[in-house]
């Protein structure tokens, strides 16, 4: 049959119309379309951006990972950084450069999927993303800076097993413990989201506060099991110092919403407030 093209729907979640929901769904899609289209704009944009505003960063995160290296070093070892191919530097400030871009374009990301996102959710559903959103933001940027901090003992950690082995030398790709910093900041900036998620889920009702509680052992592992995957060396301290954080949060979440939760059943019965006043 030909496809004809029919007027825009009025009524656009009319289950009843089935002409009615393959339009919205094509529109849907369209609306994805052009999303992931500005979305793939900006992240090009701010990989332009980054290329040029690499060689300020790479100084400050290969300084600070040097200053937590040397001072471990034995006496007689000699650290150097050295190219393996003539290629190495322009795929490093290629790769570099296009990590640096998406961490810039994630404000931007995020926005975009809550504009694609928003429409088909429920106004109960709306209302928490519409308050986690700035937060989101915020636990991204604490984790990013959390992680700045660690860094330097993340990498002293490594380093100290370096004396245990006399009379060595220490030879690495120029760029490796710099790519290695990204890579963590950009695993803790996410880490960092997953109390925004089970604050959700349980404000949304698919999660039970109390059952949380119930099973907060549980959950502790898996945060566990999450940071272990999500940090980029697998190493013991990288995984405590993003579970430690996250088990917190993850509780601090938790009680968050177990309050609010109370607050809106005592609200919605005055008579089950005037007892717990009594």
């Amino acid at each position: 049959m030909p496809l004809r093209l029919r007027p825009k729907p009025s009524v656009r979640n009319d289950s009843e119309d089935p002409e009615s929901f393959r339009m919205t769904l094509i529109e849907h899609l369209e609306e994805l379309r052009n999303r992931i289209i500005k979305s793939f704009v900006v992240i090009v944009v701010l990989w332009v951006v980054g290329w040029y505003l690499l060689p300020y960063l790479y100084d400050a995160l290969n300084s600070r990972v040097e200053d937590a290296i040397k001072p471990l070093l034995p006496p007689d070892a000699e650290y150097k950084e050295a190219w393996n191919t003539v290629m190495a530097p322009f795929m490093l400030k290629f790769k570099l450069s296009f990590m640096l871009g998406l961490t810039m374009a994630f404000p931007f990301l995020l926005l975009e999927l809550w504009g694609f996102v928003k429409p088909g959710l429920k106004p109960t559903e709306r209302k928490p993303l519409e308050r986690m959103a700035p937060l989101s933001l915020v636990l991204f940027a604490i984790g990013i800076t959390f992680c700045w901090l660690i860094i330097p003992a993340t990498v002293k950690w490594f380093s100290s097993f370096i004396a245990e082995f006399p009379r060595t030398v220490l030879y690495q790709e120029p760029g490796a413990m710099v790519f290695f910093t990204i890579k963590m900041m950009l695993a803790f900036g996410l880490g960092f989201q997953l109390p925004l998620v089970v604050y959700f889920l349980c404000r949304v009702g698919i999660l039970e506060p109390e059952t949380m509680m119930q099973y907060w052992r549980q959950a502790t592992v898996v945060i566990f099991v999450f940071s272990a995957v999500l940090t980029p060396s697998n190493d013991i301290i990288s995984m405590l110092m993003m579970a430690i954080p996250l088990s917190l949060l993850f509780m601090i979440s938790v009680w968050a919403v177990r309050i609010t939760t109370k607050k809106k059943a005592l609200e919605a019965n005055p008579v089950a407030e005037l007892n717990a006043l009594d």
